[in-house]
């Protein structure tokens, strides 16, 4: 999306340091996906069933400190590269890059990780559906003509990504609604336990309806081409799935259908987009 972004408004891609930036994300993002796991274990004190049934470590009697250097590994890795595409960019990409290793690590490590707060559902969607967003567009643009890094140029790409921020969001948000039990048990306050599942459940809902008019203002101002409109077409489907969701938030039986909604909601953005790009509309 970051650099269809791009194109679509300043005709830029920088190819090299976007395909680095690519596999300095992937590598971060797995390197993310251990480390909560990991601590997620490590913090599971006094609730051994969690360890054994649940975490992936106990689940596959996996190496804790293997984990512990391979986690450590693919993050020096991605910082590497980030350091080297920040030598080659700029200083801002160093801000967003910093910005999103301490998220990353302090989602689910440190003394008070963030998925065990009521923030978890803000830091995850504003990170992954904004900075990674913005991080791709600077990557493409931070040398071309007209592009000036000013309130408007980061205001138009956060209302640009704010469907995709809410369906990040509501993803994070439907598992720790499914999961209120569980997280009572391991200690974890979510947003889930502060407002309680109802309220829970209508903020699902309410954040899907605010991503679809942002998307809708988006296209309107010319951020985003005409051909995103096609993206109404799912609003049925994202309906159904988030209703049966509501209606029933089981972690095993309704909750695939809140991934579902991520997955169709980005997979169309892109192809839109793309459509949008080709023919200029």
């Amino acid at each position: 999306m970051g650099t269809l972004y791009s194109y679509y408004h300043w005709h830029s891609i920088n190819i090299f340091d976007l395909v680095l930036f690519f596999i300095a994300m992937f590598l971060f993002n797995m390197a993310v996906d251990i480390n909560d796991n990991y601590w997620d274990y490590k913090n599971a004190t006094g609730v051994e069933s969690f360890r054994r049934e649940t975490n992936v470590i106990g689940v596959n009697h996996l190496n804790i400190h293997m984990i512990g250097w391979i986690d450590f590994s693919f993050s020096l890795i991605a910082a590497i590269i980030g350091l080297f595409i920040v030598y080659r960019t700029g200083l801002p990409l160093l801000y967003l890059g910093l910005f999103s290793f301490a998220v990353g690590f302090l989602y689910a490590g440190g003394p008070k990780p963030i998925n065990r707060g009521p923030f978890g559902e803000f830091f995850a969607g504003f990170t992954m559906g904004f900075v990674i967003y913005l991080i791709a567009i600077y990557i493409n643009v931070h040398n071309a003509p007209g592009a000036y890094l000013d309130f408007q140029f980061y205001g138009d790409a956060l209302l640009s990504s704010l469907l995709t921020c809410f369906a990040i969001s509501n993803l994070l948000l439907a598992n720790n609604i499914a999961d209120e039990q569980e997280d009572k048990s391991l200690g974890r306050k979510t947003i889930v336990y502060y407002l309680g599942k109802e309220n829970s459940i209508f903020i699902l809902n309410s954040l899907y309806v605010l991503g679809y008019l942002a998307l809708i203002c988006s296209i309107i101002i010319g951020l985003l081409p005409k051909t995103m409109f096609l993206m109404l077409l799912l609003i049925p489907i994202v309906y159904k799935n988030t209703r049966k969701f509501s209606n029933n938030p089981i972690k095993k039986e309704t909750f695939p259908l809140i991934i579902k909604n991520l997955f169709i909601i980005t997979l169309i953005e892109v192809i839109t987009f793309f459509i949008g790009v080709l023919i200029n509309f």
